[in-house]
């Protein structure tokens, strides 16, 4: 692999997303990569029982830029160049254009670790993601309760 320079996280600002936060930033202090946080305000097709889980109509922009400002300051006071941006559209679309239009390296993404008829019901972001990225992507199993594996 290449020098990494910019790193890609994508975040709901979950407690679910929480390790892919995690790694996200351990990994561009250690290589002294750029890290962009990447929230994305869209629309839910999730069931009711999964709005928790997800960036939703419960999301507004100003909760889901204060999420991702918390992550990327968090990422500064650890060492590293950190910005954040929050996107419209459908997340794993606008997750791999904003990655695409700041040349990332590789895209963190964290995934709920669902199989099964519950990834179909729910969807998957992560998947898309890995299925349509121009990079290296790294996804990152959480639990929902936030607690690392």
């Amino acid at each position: 692999m290449s020098k990494l320079e910019t790193i890609v996280l994508a975040t709901d600002g979950s407690i679910a997303s929480e390790g892919a936060s995690d790694e996200a930033i351990d990994l561009a202090v250690q290589v002294g990569a750029r890290l962009l946080v990447v929230s994305v305000l869209g629309a839910s097709t999730r069931p009711p029982e999964a709005a928790s889980e997800a960036v939703g109509p419960a999301d507004s922009r100003a909760s889901l830029t204060t999420k991702a400002q918390v992550i990327a300051q968090r990422a500064r006071a650890a060492g590293c160049d950190a910005t954040f941006l929050v996107w419209d559209g459908d997340p794993g679309e606008a997750i791999v254009a904003a990655a695409d239009s700041e040349d990332a390296d590789l895209i963190v993404v964290g995934s709920h670790g669902r199989s099964g008829v519950s990834r179909f019901l729910i969807g998957s972001v992560s998947d898309y993601v890995v299925r349509h990225a121009h990079c290296p992507v790294m996804v990152v199993r959480g639990r929902l309760d936030g607690t690392r594996r």
